[in-house]
This record gives structure tokens, sequence and C-alpha cells, in this order.
């Protein structure tokens, strides 16, 4: 399989992999990690606004949308929606940590969800909309648990917001990817203006 998966990232600009953490270092070198790039998982709700929120944002190089942290292999979205996989609407962001820190792209994510709402935002309700923070690194660990307990201090109830390693990770179809660049009018659960403010926002060096 992984075999299969070097040949996809070869032939596409977009590096279009799922994740297991079981593989050894030697398989996932290379396909998981861009050069002097970081990755980070994050669940917002409906994963075609979640992607393109985040690639307003500067220092962000790649996204691609997909489902984490289920229990069947290789789900579709079909699949997924019916809320039984386990599955969760998740886009992997790809960032250059020269540019953009993790701890700006995760005060950015809070900024695109009420983290208080447990497996709703917006109109879109279900467990594949939850919300969450998957790592592949336990070093940002630290960095994630900084930006929770700063947030907690806003809400008397606890954050609803899943902060966990990422256990395994698969795109979603094509169809999917870079959704609202395909079709400017689509749906999307969060406002236009938020897109905006992402372009802008500017992280304080």
């Amino acid at each position: 399989m992984i075999n299969g998966v070097v040949e996809e990232a070869k032939k596409s600009p977009r590096l279009r992999m799922n994740y297991n953490p079981h593989q050894s270092l030697h398989e996932t070198e290379g396909i998981l990690e861009i050069k002097d790039g970081k990755d980070i998982y994050l669940a917002g709700g409906c994963f075609w606004g979640t992607e393109h929120y985040f690639k307003q944002i500067e220092g962000v190089v790649e996204t691609a949308v997909g489902f984490a942290n289920g229990h069947t292999e290789n789900p579709t979205y079909k699949e997924v929606y019916t809320d039984t996989t386990g599955y969760a609407e998740t886009v992997h962001v790809k960032y250059n940590p020269d540019v953009v820190s993790l701890e700006f792209l995760l005060q950015m994510f809070f900024k695109a969800i009420d983290p208080t709402s447990l497996n709703k935002q917006g109109h879109d309700e279900g467990t594949r909309y939850r919300t969450g923070v998957y790592y592949t690194n336990a070093e940002d660990l630290p960095v994630i648990e900084k930006v929770f307990a700063e947030k907690q201090k806003n809400y008397q109830q606890p954050l609803a917001v899943e902060k966990l390693p990422l256990e395994n990770f698969y795109a979603a179809e094509e169809y999917h990817q870079d959704y609202l660049d395909k079709n400017p009018t689509g749906y999307c659960h969060l406002p236009k203006s938020l897109f905006e403010f992402a372009r802008k926002a500017k992280e304080k060096k």
C-alpha cells in the first residue's frame, strides 16, 4: 500500500496520503512530512469551510480534507455521513513553521468554531461534525495544552473539542477537495467575513 501512496504523491501536486501510526519511520518519512514543514489535523465541523479558511492563512502550504480517528478502513463520504464509522470530518494542514506557528494556527482554529458545542457546528449536526485537534508529534502537545487552557478560561462549561493523537486519516474523495474553490457559491457553515479575516491575519513575531 505504501508504494502505491508514494507513486500517487509523485503524480499529484497534493499528497493524498492515508495515515497509519503503526507504519515504520522509513515508510512514513518523506510521505507525511514535507521538507521543513509540519502537520496538524483539525476538525472544525463541515470540512469544506474549514479547509477554505485555513487555506487563507499565510504559512499554510497545503491542505487536504478527509476523515480522522474512526474505526473502519477506507471510509467513503457516504459511509461517514451515517455517523456509524466514528470518523470526524477533518482537515490535514501542512504549514511552514518559519512563517506561522502551531500556536497561531490553533488560535485561528478557535475563532472558526463554537468550542462548547458537542457534535454540532452551525447547522451541521452529528458526530462527524465534532471538533478536534489531532497531532502526530507528541512534541506539539505542550503548545496544544497551552492554547486549550487559555480558551477554557473564557467559558464556564468544559470545552467540547477533542485533543488527541491522530489514530488514522483517510483523504476524502476528490470532489470534496478544495470544494469552495470549485464551487464559490457552495454551502458553507462559516461566514465569508471569516475568510477575509484569515487572509489578513498576521502572526506577531
